[in-house]
This record gives structure tokens, C-alpha cells and sequence, in this order.
């Protein structure tokens, strides 16, 4: 369910804020709060499942972003730029998968065995969610929109003061 929040987090907050929300996730991480699947602190950037929060950051920009070029993004928008990020989030993830077992975990594999554990196993699930995410940001920027709760174009500072 990461990669639902990423992708909400990029539709709904915006580039920037969508970002700023995946570095607070990861550093609280890495600070040692038990955030991540298997737990958490400094040495979880040598696990080599690392990458993917790094393809959850810069997933989470670029959906914004996306999203943001458009005034009034339509669901097509919302899922087509979960689709890039989800792109972003397996290259991201494999590539690091594969330089931490072939680095520093010293276990010889290929390229083929990485991608089938790192990818073909979970990418079905991840289409289905990125499309999932699309329908809901839509109908949540609705609601957010409709009761104006936030806007993701204003500045917290042009909100408080």
C-alpha cells in the first residue's frame, strides 16, 4: 500500500510537498523510527530494498509535477502520471537491488534473476494500484476542492498569515 500514499501524495500535495512528504517518511526512517518493512535506522540504506524508497521520492515529485502542468486534471491525467511513477519506482528499485547484491551483500546475480524477484513479482498489483490511486486523487481533489480543506497551489505562509 506504499506506493498508494506515494502516488496520493504526488497527485494531491503537489510536486514539492509530495516530495517533502517522502523525505519526511524516509528520514524518519533512517533516524530509526520503525517506519519501513523491516524497521528502520542508518543501516537500512544498505538493504537492497533502499531503492525503491529512493523511486518512491522522486516518483512522488514527478507525479506532481504531472499533475500539476494541468488545471483540471482528469483521471486519464492522474493515472498516466502514476504510470511514469511507477516507471520511476521499479528503476529506481532494481537498479539498486541489483548493485547491493552484486556489491556489498556478495551475491553473484543476474540482471534476469533481479528483474523476475524485483519486478515481475510485484508489477501486476502496482498497475492495479497506479489506477486505483488515478480514480481516487480525482475524486479526492473533488472533496478537498469542494470544502476547501487545502489548496496544493497555495503557500502555507499565504495561509497562516
Amino acid at each position: 500500500m506504499q506506493i498508494l500514499f506515494v502516488f496520493l501524495a504526488g497527485s494531491l500535495l503537489g510536486s514539492r510537498r509530495g516530495v517533502q512528504s517522502q523525505l519526511v517518511y524516509v528520514f524518519s526512517g533512517l533516524a530509526g523510527l520503525p517506519v519501513f518493512t523491516q524497521g528502520g535506522g542508518i543501516g537500512y540504506v544498505l538493504q537492497p530494498t533502499f531503492g525503491y524508497l529512493i523511486g518512491f521520492t522522486l516518483a512522488a515529485f514527478v507525479v506532481g509535477r504531472m499533475t500539476e502542468r494541468s488545471k483540471n486534471p482528469k483521471a486519464h491525467s492522474f493515472i498516466a502520471a502514476n504510470l511514469v511513477g511507477v516507471a520511476i519506482i521499479y528503476i529506481a528499485g532494481v537498479s539498486y537491488l541489483y548493485l547491493a547484491l552484486n556489491t556489498w551483500m556478495g551475491i553473484e546475480t543476474s540482471w534476469s534473476h533481479v528483474v523476475m524477484v524485483g519486478f515481475v513479482y510485484g508489477i501486476g498489483g502496482d498497475l492495479i494500484i497506479s489506477v486505483a490511486a488515478g480514480l481516487m486523487a480525482i475524486r479526492l481533489r473533488r472533496i478537498i476542492a469542494a470544502r476547501r480543506l487545502f489548496r496544493p497551489d497555495v503557500q502555507m505562509q499565504d495561509r497562516i498569515g
